[in-house]
């Protein structure tokens, strides 16, 4: 785990879904290129349904340092940005999200941003997630879940970033444990679909923040990280 990470880019995850797993990739990741001596931050566009909900936040705690993470912005209402600012009347735009986060990822040796619900979550002013990931000019890890129905929603994710010109580095099936024959069957499946290299992280335990950066560094390959 300690072993040099060659050449990795800033890059963004994004997920099938809300509650994909999403965070506890990204915290895996970051934590992984921290502790191989890559300056990594998470960088959440926006943070909604807080509190209780803290992807930057958790990410900070998994890897023992506030450096790693960082939150534009934070609003209380669980719904996609664009209506949660709408519910509260809070300014949002699309331009200072966009602003921040290239801000974010130059500060940074390596960049990742964590992505909101699916793609096609509205954050401001008419814009997407996707819309953010395109505009900011990074490949896409894409995180699914590994169960019945996950091939329709990877596939039309793929699909949907590469129709904006993302490059899809990667797709991550989240707490794989193989007990059906979907789960067993799916990886496979959808890299034939899609072209793309399918890896698969098991269900962890996270008692603690910190043991999503030893699971998913323990369960995923070296070569899962885009590189330049």
């Amino acid at each position: 785990m300690s072993d040099e990470i060659q050449d990795p880019t800033d890059f963004a995850v994004v997920g099938t879904d809300t509650g994909v797993g999403k965070t506890v990739v990204t915290a895996g990741l970051v934590g992984w290129l921290r502790e191989s001596g890559v300056d990594a931050r998470a960088v959440k566009p926006c943070q909604t349904g807080y509190p209780p909900d803290d992807d930057a936040g958790f990410v900070a705690d998994a890897c023992g340092d506030d450096a790693a993470a960082t939150c534009l912005r934070r609003l209380e209402p669980a719904l996609a940005p664009a209506v949660a600012a709408e519910q509260v009347d809070a300014a949002l735009s699309y331009e200072s999200i966009l602003s921040g986060c290239r801000d974010a990822i130059a500060e940074a040796e390596v960049g990742v941003v964590e992505g909101i619900g699916g793609l096609r979550v509205p954050l401001a002013n008419g814009r997407e997630v996707v819309d953010l990931v395109a505009d900011l000019d990074v490949p896409a890890l894409v995180v699914a879940r590994s169960g019945l129905g996950t091939i329709n929603h990877t596939a039309l994710t793929v699909e949907t970033l590469r129709a904006r010109g993302v490059t899809v580095a990667g797709i991550v099936c989240n707490e794989y444990a193989g007990e059906t024959t979907a789960e067993r069957t799916n990886p496979d499946v959808i890299a034939g679909m899609t072209g793309v290299s399918v890896e698969t992280v098991p269900p962890l335990s996270l008692d603690e923040p910190g043991d999503a950066v030893a699971g998913v560094s323990d369960a995923l390959s070296r070569s899962v990280f885009p590189t330049e």
